[in-house]
């Protein structure tokens, strides 16, 4: 089984929410939070200010740890090539932008950023961190964990 460690970043301010719009090598565009993966000895406070700066070209601070997210992906649902079932950890942050200015990830995989009305985000396509990092800053759980996102239809791994 392969394992990650990743940091994502929930920005949340007047009704709206920060995305990325991923596309992946086949084409396939999925709205995620802008985050990613914990390089080896980084800290994930650090990571996903790092992130969010790689992402979007925004300035941020982390104010607060929302929660944690562990999930196996199955084999048969990974839509990224390496075999096995795979374990995401990721680590949400609710982070503030402090400045800087939305633009695309330079040579990455994400095309856009775009701050989202929270009532638009049930019709887009999107991966299930950003319903898990919604559900964490609006019920703030005192054990920081929620329960499973469903994926299927428009909410993919």
């Amino acid at each position: 089984m392969s394992f990650r460690l990743a940091a994502y970043a929930v920005c949340v301010e007047d009704g709206r929410v920060l995305l990325v719009r991923h596309v992946s090598p086949e084409g396939e565009s999925t709205w995620s939070l802008p985050g990613g993966k914990v390089e080896h000895a980084e800290d994930p406070f650090d990571a996903v200010i790092r992130e969010v700066a790689e992402e979007t070209g925004c300035d941020a601070v982390a104010d607060r740890l929302l929660g944690v997210d562990s999930r196996i992906i199955p084999a048969a649902e990974r839509t990224l090539p390496g075999g096995g079932d795979h374990q995401n950890v990721g680590v949400f942050y609710q982070v503030r932008i402090t400045g800087g200015r939305l633009r695309p990830e330079p040579g990455g995989a994400v095309v856009e950023s775009v701050w989202t009305p929270l009532a638009d985000v049930a019709g887009l396509r999107r991966s299930s961190l950003v319903d898990t990092g919604l559900a964490l800053s609006r019920t703030r759980p005192p054990t920081g964990h929620v329960p499973p996102v469903p994926t299927g239809g428009l909410i993919q791994h």
